[in-house]
């Protein structure tokens, strides 16, 4: 894809357990995701103004314990759930593998928000990550973007371990409630991905 026809969109990064649904382990089927009670209607009003991703570590599948199928499996029902409350995530990017494989991907590994930026034309300067551990603030730094960390999920647990100066929320609505405060985007995002779909199809 040539991204230079296109402006560059601003977009939000999303952990997964602990940021839109409950953290509650290795998730190997749908009926295992509960959802947090502000996850739709935040990711509603970003999404007006934010391209959106998932970006999640799951090394549970590199220990054994889930299979790659259940992740994706278990992502695609979140992005179902999600689609059907008008919220379009544009893809789900996951690491599978444990710390000790030393792998690139791995937040917080930079590798996707690269990767998102080159496949959709994304303008990381102005994109957000919203997450549950400090991995997800290096994450934001690593890339260029602004993080978010809020106090569900682990969050509570590891704030001790962020740098002075992180943006802490409580949960994913507070999180939107600062990002919206803090950015006036100058397009709409629903507009302009249907800009590029219909450019795409020529």
């Amino acid at each position: 894809m040539n991204t230079e026809r296109y402006m560059r969109m601003p977009a939000v990064f999303l952990d997964r357990d602990g940021t839109i649904v409950e953290d509650n382990g290795d998730l190997s089927d749908p009926s295992q995701v509960v959802f947090f009670e502000d996850t739709v209607s935040s990711l509603r009003r970003l999404s007006a103004h934010f391209a959106l991703f998932i970006v999640t570590n799951q090394s549970g599948v590199a220990k054994g314990k889930i299979t790659m199928q259940q992740v994706d499996l278990v992502n695609a029902y979140i992005v179902s759930h999600l689609q059907r409350h008008g919220i379009r995530m544009l893809a789900s990017y996951v690491c599978p593998h444990q710390r000790a494989d030393g792998c690139v991907c791995i937040k917080p590994n930079p590798y996707f928000i690269k990767e998102a930026a080159l496949e959709f034309g994304i303008d990381t300067g102005q994109s957000f990550v919203i997450g549950d551990h400090p991995h997800d603030v290096e994450f934001a730094i690593n890339a260029g973007a602004r993080a978010i960390y809020v106090l569900s999920g682990h969050g509570m647990k590891h704030r001790h371990e962020l740098p002075k100066d992180t943006v802490i929320a409580a949960g994913i609505r507070e999180a939107t409630e600062i990002i919206l405060e803090q950015v006036k985007p100058a397009q709409n995002i629903q507009r302009s991905l249907g800009l590029r779909q219909e450019g795409e199809s020529k």
